[in-house]
């Protein structure tokens, strides 16, 4: 159950009782609002200091107020503490500083981040408001966190407008908001907001504003338009009198209330929330027949809830311009349930459902409850008597209403008469105006005031030809006395705004006839520097690349292709070269996608630097860029340039805090010695890059024929590989696993061979890094998972022990989202006991997207799957990533036990992984081990198994079931 006690604060002496008294220190969940109707910033800081003594568990939130409401009684200049104890909801309260923030909107992002963060439903807010534009916060707000229910009030100063304080139970502020989220699945919470306008007058329209200043109304100062419809005696009063007579803003169909806060001095006003240009206002007054009639009822429906506490934002105008209505609107609020709040200088409601605003002259409410089973008792009824004071307001309210009516009536009326003619001269999208027969514009429509910046009085009367460049009058007059002889005109041309912009515009003339006679013309003129730059864009993205804006691949080849008909014209030669930024697929994996292509576009600024004239570089896709050389083409020149480009890109990149160094590989063809088209140069300038890149990067290659008949032969490859699954060229071989200390064969790797019937036996050299270039090695992957798991089964069936199998994994296969699946697969298939197999990795294919590789990792030893890391030391071989991975085994890469038997260094490397190892309850085999010493050496060491030529080759099946039934347990003691 949620209570709530108010008490008036005098002094820390009778707070200190009012607090025992009730036992409040004894309360977990214990909100504290304090409403200070003081503005003494020491006081208030001094009862901050107090209460987190006193209750050091409470959590506080308060503000400055216009008044108090003290259990159903309006008080005013006092220091009101509610305390309301929570069964069952836990609370939050932070504050924040407005210049810690861009702007209002983020400062709402931020709340709904913290709210959301605390898993809450409702949050309370008290904002200060001459910085903070509120409404664009509570938009902050729902753009962040839409369901989530806001509502509190902004805080005040008692009429003075100086500044107000919003406080926490550590820190204050007068540019900021303090916040209290509550959070409970128990917690159940009504919201109601009553505020009800009259619209008064004619509509004006915001034709100048920024922000939450309107410059303009209807093209007039607004100081002038408050001073004719409210006149003097109202801008003196302001910001008071502003609550009284607001502008109602049409807002996507739906009126809400902008007030004005103060007249600029140049005659612009300030408003309570951000106004843009176009939209619509009206004066309003208060409905007070109909606030009243809302408020009863609401509270006989929300007699019959259950509620427990209600905190009331109350708006200070209402309790100014109708305190009796307010002090009985308080007082059956409180029969209700306690109520506690302040009167505002606006106020807040939000449901979570429709927009967020910002109202006034309105009371908002939050009714809480803990216990939603809770009966009410019998509902109470509730009645008011306007009092004889407040009834010539009504009245009037009335009188404006049917003013307001006929006069809508009348502008209907005057509207249909004269919309025919004004139809397509207002209305119109396109600019309009009409001059006389010595070209002096006579009229413009609002698409011309807007367009060009320009006011009525600022145009009409001055000649047409004053607002053009003098290089245009000679055609534009030409144009003009065209159309006074009654011919249409159509003609662009480039116009500057009031602010100085150039544009450019289509304009039509036409001649306007009176009673037979030419009178004048009227010029329709459409914007469409839009058109013309969409159509360059077009072109932009057709030919350049968006990221460098280089030439992409067709522009290039077209570029290259008049080059060639240039260079065959004058029998120059050229060069031709590819640049491929070496292993770039790190920098994308590690940073993203973006910031490699920010990196790409600093590799390109580099690229250029190092260019002569007369040089034509593009970028052909990815990290590929293609660059020509047209001047001094000498080797030397050629090579000199190739340099300067590996430099520049091998500098240091900065980048999220991080330095990446960066290599590229260079290929170089020639016309005509290289290819006489630009397809054959750039082919072969890709080839000799190619064999950069093969040759360890950060290199320049000139073609040679040799290269062409090297990429013949690779390509002749790939078009053999892609067939030899579906021809069963592929066959495994068997390479025995021992245990050093045992000596017994306890299992095999599985390693894949290709008998091709035109290339013979095939290296797995060869053709495993085109399976992996060309994405084949997946499938080829999982053909050898699934026949190293039947084949395995078999011998076990076979009688010939409980041999383990390891099949290596690439890491493309391993990355793939159906690869365990595909484990699962391979050994449903087989029939094999998961634990008999082992899975090989590599270090890269492990760190590649880290948190992805242990999550499967780790599901494979759930299966019942082995992990092993292959090759270990050959790759990052860090114990910060190592700890972490979920592995059975480390497998010493053989270049470690080649010198094992004659180079101490190998031997302490070798002897810190198995102590690494062991540490880490990982078991280790040693792979390539070709001598008996290396052996004897390993088992000393305390390596636990080993594979390699001097134990077995690879075998065939057969073999290797020869092996098993003829070698002794012993055989390697």
């Amino acid at each position: 159950m949620a209570k709530t006690i108010s008490c008036i604060y005098k002094d820390t002496i009778q707070l200190r009782s009012f607090i025992e008294e009730h036992e409040l220190y004894k309360d977990p969940n214990l909100l504290v609002q304090v409403f200070s109707g003081t503005l003494n910033k020491e006081v208030i800081m001094e009862l901050q200091v107090f209460l987190s003594k006193k209750l050091p568990y409470a959590t506080v939130i308060g503000c400055t107020t216009d008044g108090e409401i003290l259990e159903g009684s309006i008080v005013e200049e006092k220091i009101v503490l509610s305390f309301t104890i929570f069964e069952k909801t836990k609370i939050r309260s932070f504050l924040l500083h407005y210049d810690s923030f861009a702007g209002s909107f983020e400062m709402g992002k931020e709340i709904s981040s913290r709210v959301s963060a605390f898993d809450a439903k409702t949050v309370i807010l008290f904002p200060t408001s001459f910085d903070i534009d509120v409404q664009k916060m509570l938009e902050g707000i729902r753009d962040g966190y839409p369901e989530l229910v806001v509502s509190g009030g902004i805080a005040g100063d008692n009429g003075h407008y100086n500044g107000a304080f919003v406080f926490t139970g550590k820190e204050i502020t007068n540019n900021g908001v303090a916040a209290v989220a509550l959070q409970s699945e128990h917690l159940k919470f009504h919201t109601y907001s009553n505020h009800k306008w009259q619209e008064i007058g004619k509509s004006f329209t915001v034709t100048k504003a920024r922000g939450t200043t309107i410059y303009s109304i209807d093209n007039k100062k607004p100081l002038h338009i408050l001073k004719h419809y409210l006149g003097e005696s109202f801008i003196n009063e302001l910001p008071k009198s502003g609550v009284e007579f607001p502008f109602l803003l049409d807002k996507n169909g739906e009126k809400v209330s902008v007030f004005i806060v103060k007249v600029l001095k140049n005659g612009a006003i300030a408003v309570n929330r951000s106004v843009k240009e176009g939209e619509k206002l009206t004066f309003a007054y208060i409905n007070v027949e109909s606030i009243i009639e809302n408020s009863l009822k609401n509270m006989r429906s929300l007699s019959k809830k259950p509620v427990e506490t209600i905190f009331v934002y109350n708006c200070m105008a209402r309790k100014r311009l109708f305190r009796h209505f307010s002090e009985e609107e308080m007082r059956m609020l409180n029969e209700i349930a306690p109520i506690t709040g302040f009167f505002s200088y606006g106020e807040i409601l939000y449901n979570g459902k429709n927009d967020p605003h910002v109202v006034g002259h309105s009371l908002t409410y939050l009714a809480l409850s803990e216990n939603a089973n809770q009966i009410p008792e019998k509902p109470l009824t509730f009645k008011y008597d306007i009092p004889v004071n407040m009834k010539n307001i009504v009245s009037l309210t009335h009188l404006m209403q049917a003013s307001q009516k006929d006069i809508r009536n009348l502008n209907e009326n005057l509207k249909v008469s004269e919309q025919y003619y004004r139809s397509l001269f207002d209305n119109n999208t396109d600019f309009v105006y009409s001059t006389d027969l010595q070209g002096n514009i006579t009229s413009v429509n609002p698409a011309f005031m807007k367009t060009f910046g320009f006011s009525e009085n600022e145009i009409i009367g001055k000649s047409a030809l004053k607002f053009i460049s003098p290089d245009d009058i000679p055609r534009v007059r030409m144009h003009f006395f065209r159309a006074l002889r009654g011919r249409e005109q159509y003609y662009n041309i480039e116009i500057r705004n009031k602010s100085g912009e150039v544009s450019l515009f289509q304009i039509k003339n036409i001649p306007i006839t009176v009673n037979g006679e030419t009178a004048g013309i009227y010029g329709i003129g459409r914007n469409i520097t839009q058109q013309k730059i969409n159509e360059e864009k077009i072109t932009q993205l057709a030919y350049f690349d968006h990221d460098t804006g280089l030439p992409n691949r067709m522009r290039f080849t077209e570029k290259l292709e008049e080059l060639l008909l240039r260079a065959k014209k004058k029998k120059r030669k050229f060069a031709v070269l590819f640049i491929d930024i070496d292993r770039f697929k790190i920098i994308n994996d590690s940073l993203g996608h973006y910031a490699g292509d920010i990196i790409l576009k600093e590799l390109a600024e580099r690229i250029q630097e190092a260019l002569p004239s007369g040089s034509l570089l593009g970028r052909f896709s990815g990290d590929k860029f293609s660059l020509v050389l047209t001047k001094q083409v000498s080797v030397e020149e050629v090579m000199k340039t190739g340099t300067q480009i590996l430099q520049n890109i091998s500098k240091p990149i900065f980048m999220n805090n991080q330095e990446f160094f960066l290599t590229a590989s260079i290929g170089v063809s020639w016309y005509p010695g290289d290819g006489l088209d630009e397809h054959t140069l750039l082919k072969n300038a890709d080839i000799a890059m190619n064999r950069s890149k093969n040759n360890g990067g950060n290199r320049i290659t000139f073609f040679s024929n040799e290269m062409n008949d090297e990429a013949l032969i690779r390509l002749e490859m790939e078009s053999y590989l892609r067939k030899a699954l579906k021809k069963n060229e592929f066959f495994l071989y068997y390479q025995p696993l021992i245990n050093l200390h045992s000596g017994e064969i306890y299992g095999s790797e599985a390693l894949i061979r290709w008998e091709h019937p035109k290339l013979g036996l095939v290296s797995p050299g060869d053709f495993i890094p085109l399976a992996e270039e060309t994405g084949l090695i997946e499938e080829i992957g999982n053909w050898v998972l699934r026949k190293a798991c039947k084949q395995n089964k078999q011998w076990h069936d076979m009688g010939l022990g409980k041999l383990s199998i390891s099949v290596n994994v690439s890491a493309h296969q391993f990355q793939q989202t159906n690869f365990l699946s595909e484990v699962k697969r391979a050994i449903e298939e087989s029939g094999l006991s998961p634990e008999y197999l082992i899975l090989e990795l590599t270090e890269s294919a492990m760190l590649e997207n880290i948190d992805y590789s242990i999550s499967v990792m780790k599901s494979l030893q759930e299966l019942g799957v082995k992990v092993s890391i292959d090759d270990f030391g050959t790759g990052y071989s860090s114990l910060s990533y190592l700890r972490n991975l979920p592995i059975n085994t480390l497998k010493i890469d053989r270049s470690f036990v080649d010198k094992l038997d004659i180079d101490t260094i190998d031997i302490a490397i070798v002897r810190a992984i198995i102590t690494m190892s062991q540490g880490l309850a990982v078991e280790v085999v040693a792979e390539g081990v070709e001598t008996k010493e290396q052996i004897e050496l390993l088992r000393e060491l305390n390596c636990h198994y080993a594979q390699g030529y001097f134990i077995h080759k690879p075998l065939s099946t057969k073999e290797f079931e020869n092996v098993l039934k003829k070698t002794a347990t012993t055989l390697y003691k």
